[in-house]
């Protein structure tokens, strides 16, 4: 039998911000002629969230196409490019291998629409601590109910996470 990631929400680790850093750095020098703008995103993003230990990075690039022509250079960085990944318009790439994954890069070229979802679905958890808790809270119990199930553990926080989205937009547009 093949093994399995295990999906753990885990108490926020202060070294989190300091992680996404170092790896923004690096991101930056591969990146140079194509990266536009990064940023921390998701759980680990949001002081005091409990999370999967898993650093996720919005890449705002210039053009996917020269994007995927640096593949050689994701590569040697560690990560694997995955496609869109199921989301049109993204380039989606993983680091740490299936079991032990650590990064995830989530890249879209300048003006798509979800650079703002993402970063208005952060600030918003960000700045609504009752709001984080409850996604922490939903994001928990799935993690215990779904251990090696990473699409029912997504499609249970699928309804959580479309109504912080609206709420999000709602806010950022006040």
């Amino acid at each position: 039998m093949e093994p399995r990631r295990t999906i753990a929400v885990v108490a926020y680790r202060s070294e989190w911000p300091a992680i996404f850093d170092a790896e923004a750095r690096h991101l930056r020098n591969t990146l140079a002629s194509v990266l536009i703008d990064i940023h921390h995103i998701g759980s680990t993003s949001v002081p005091g969230l409990p999370a999967k230990p898993i650093i996720d990075i919005l890449a705002v690039v210039r053009s996917l196409g020269e994007l995927d022509a640096r593949s050689d250079a994701m590569m040697a960085l560690g990560y694997e490019p995955m496609g869109e990944f199921g989301i049109a318009g993204r380039r989606f790439f993983a680091k740490g291998g299936a079991i032990h994954r650590t990064h995830h890069i989530h890249a879209y070229e300048l003006g798509h629409v979800e650079i703002a979802a993402h970063l208005d679905f952060r600030d918003y958890l960000r700045a609504h601590p009752g709001q984080a808790r409850r996604y922490a809270d939903r994001k928990a119990r799935l993690a215990e109910q779904h251990r090696h199930d990473i699409e029912a553990y997504i499609a249970g926080k699928g309804p959580l996470v479309k109504e912080l989205l609206e709420s999000a937009r709602q806010w950022r547009g006040a």
